[in-house]
């Protein structure tokens, strides 16, 4: 059985595979928390950057102000960056999972700082606000340039599961962080509660159920400093959590029904259950 839930972290990740923002209160749009993957890197030829290629993105810290008009970069071994924000010139046509997308390229400057950081020739753009984003699942909605849904949530009963998992394969745990997640839950005694929600209410937001998070290599990358750590999660994770359509799964991914206000602390309320995907 499900218990009480509660929020028990807030994360927003400025630009697509950087560092994540960790928050006590966050406005949740119909695209997702406030400024969540409104950034992205891309290559030269406007494909996107990820880390599954470009592990360094994870020590990339981007900070944004309230109202989105500055940035500033921060990196290991680099000086940090400001810039004003650009959110009105015209778009260019950037690339993400082979799908045409647009994105208002942020200059020379960054490009610069970005391409010293990666190693690999890099630009960023910012989703126009004419993005449009059409995303799939049981409940569509729209994001900006995450992977697919507006907001990733996963329980730290699923992440308890795994560890003893590890554990048991004389595996090292590994920190949430490895799953990149919006909103962390916490109080739902059953791991992986979140695969069977179809309905909540949180805070002043209402949430609709999308799909499953298949996880990639990116778990594989240790978020603090950049590096490939070898098989796990994957591996141990292929033993319990392969999923139907293939691939394995980990958190769940959800639609804004309703935007508003998210806080850490705020009763997560299901109001609709079905039955897991896997």
């Amino acid at each position: 059985m499900a218990g009480k839930a509660t929020i028990a972290k807030l994360t927003y990740y400025p630009i697509k595979g950087c560092s994540g923002v960790s928050v006590s209160t966050a406005e949740l749009t119909p695209a997702g928390l406030a400024h969540d993957r409104s950034f992205m890197v891309t290559g030269a030829d406007g494909v996107f950057r990820s880390q599954r290629r470009d592990p360094l993105l994870a020590v990339v810290r981007p900070e944004i102000s309230p109202d989105g008009a500055r940035m500033t970069l921060r990196a290991p071994g680099a000086e940090a960056l400001s810039l004003d924000v650009d959110a009105s010139s015209a778009p260019r046509d950037v690339e993400m999972f082979k799908a045409p997308y647009r994105g208002i390229d942020q200059g020379d400057a960054v490009a610069g700082w970005l391409s010293e950081v990666l190693g690999v020739p890099s630009r960023l753009v910012r989703v126009p606000e004419d993005h449009g984003r059409v995303t799939d699942g049981l409940t569509p909605g729209t994001s900006g340039y995450a992977d697919s849904c507006a907001l990733h949530v996963v329980s730290r009963a699923s992440l308890d599961l795994l560890h003893a998992r590890l554990v048991e394969q004389g595996a090292a745990v590994l920190p949430m962080d490895r799953f990149r997640p919006n909103v962390v839950v916490d109080g739902w005694d059953e791991p992986h509660t979140e695969d069977r929600v179809r309905h909540v209410r949180v805070g002043e937001a209402e949430l609709g159920y999308a799909k499953l998070a298949v996880r990639c290599a990116v778990t594989t990358v240790e978020q603090s400093s950049g590096a490939r750590t070898g098989p796990e999660p994957l591996r141990t994770l292929a033993g319990y959590r392969r999923a139907a359509g293939g691939g394995v799964v980990f958190g769940a991914k959800f639609a804004v029904l309703r935007p508003g206000k998210l806080s850490v602390g705020d009763e997560v309320a299901v109001s609709s259950w079905g039955e897991s995907e896997r």
